[in-house]
């Protein structure tokens, strides 16, 4: 056998024999197994591995502990409570009358109904002087099924609507209106104020700017001082909540990175710890376990027979029948040795190369099997020059012989 691999294996035993605890990596337990069918008695350290290495369990809960706080952390950022907004100014329910009656806009308008239209308003500007407002929406409905074309008509109703506190209908007139002639004042006008009425200030305000750029009045410069301030609240409240919906969400992303970079770490770490455990457990970088490797972890060439090296092979490794005491085998162990003792330092045979490579001679081998079968037969090889020495070493090496 190589000697550097020779000092390869020393070296682990000694490393085995000053630190147990190597012996119980899991990729080590056919090793062990050897060591025990061979009637080595291992300390308890050999069975367990040690605990400097944080279970992969204790690291699991720290996980799930650190996401659940991070969640609860989340739930309070979530909740933002928008204050109200102080706000000045009347308004009023909402009418939930039916609607009102429209035109038809597919009737062909001719001078006669224009002419009926105009009688017809002119009886509702009247009855408005004198605060007939339900007769006055009566006149003026005439007058929109007479000439449905009109945007005036239907300015002039929704801003009788709005005398009669009804902004809904209002502003289905107005928005008529709007269809007709989308640069009817009257219409912005009209709406404007029955939005205003609603509470519905940036609406209200957006109608009656467009309104007073088309036709200003009084009127609308009056209504525009109470709408406008409501109007500048509301939107500085909204922009104030957007700013702070952005930064919950800036939030959520920024611990989202850091959860996954936390992840990644800990899955770094941990992955540190098990190659870091391996290598304390498999000193000098000894690559598939042994220099070489026992049969089936890895190598060593010529290997236990039975398990694709050295023929005949030693008992309990699948070769040489009859085996060691305390191995299954070889019952009362080499004659004049009184028995292989149970407590074997296996090492001083495979620390001997001469003894390792007189293994791979067939005839020595065969020897060796022979004697295993039956301890009687050693008398006929001890004058055999070649096998005799190989079975007194082996003795004295064991201890079961003269040193």
């Amino acid at each position: 056998m190589d000697a550097s691999k020779l000092n390869q294996l020393k070296h682990f035993i000694e490393q085995c024999k000053s630190n147990p605890s190597l012996l119980a990596d899991p990729s080590l337990s056919f090793f062990r197994d050897y060591l025990q069918s061979l009637g080595a008695k291992l300390p308890e350290s050999a069975y367990s591995e040690s605990t400097g290495v944080e279970r992969d369990e204790d690291i699991e809960d720290l996980t799930e502990e650190h996401e659940k706080v991070e969640e609860e952390e989340e739930e309070e950022d979530d909740v933002i409570i928008e204050s109200d907004v102080e706000l000045e100014g009347e308004t009023c329910e909402p009418d939930d009358d039916p609607p009102q009656k429209m035109g038809d806009p597919s009737v062909e308008v001719t001078e006669e109904n224009r002419d009926a239209s105009q009688m017809a308003k002119i009886k509702a500007m009247d009855a408005i002087s004198e605060g007939k407002l339900e007769e006055a929406i009566e006149n003026l409905t005439e007058a929109i099924s007479l000439n449905p074309t009109s945007a005036i008509m239907y300015g002039t109703r929704a801003s009788v609507y709005i005398k009669m506190k009804k902004p809904n209908a209002a502003i289905r007139d107005a928005n008529a209106a709007l269809e007709i002639n989308p640069d009817s004042a009257k219409g912005y006008k009209s709406r404007g104020i029955a939005r205003a009425m609603l509470g519905q200030w940036e609406e209200a305000a957006k109608d009656l700017h467009v309104a007073s750029k088309l036709d200003y009045d009084e009127e609308i410069n009056a209504v525009l001082k109470k709408v406008e301030p409501n109007a500048h609240k509301i939107e500085e409240h909204r922009r104030k909540y957007e700013r702070l919906h952005k930064e919950r969400e800036d939030k959520k992303k920024e611990r989202e990175r850091q959860r996954r970079r936390a992840e990644a770490q800990a899955a770094y770490e941990k992955a540190k710890k098990q190659e870091q455990s391996s290598s304390s457990r498999n000193p000098g970088g000894m690559p598939g376990g042994f220099p070489g490797g026992f049969p089936g972890a890895g190598g060593m060439p010529g290997g236990f027979p039975g398990a694709g090296g050295m023929p005949g092979g030693f008992p309990g490794a699948g070769g040489m029948p009859g085996g060691f005491p305390g191995a299954g085998g070889m019952p009362g162990g080499f004659p004049g040795a009184g028995g292989m003792p149970g407590n074997i330092d296996f090492s001083k045979i495979l620390s001997d190369p001469e003894l390792m490579a007189s293994f791979g001679d067939p005839e020595i081998m065969a020897a060796l099997q022979d004697v295993m079968k039956n301890p009687a037969n050693f008398a006929k090889h001890q004058s055999n020059p070649k096998v005799a020495p190989v079975i007194a070493k082996m003795m004295t090496k064991l201890g079961g012989g003269p040193k």
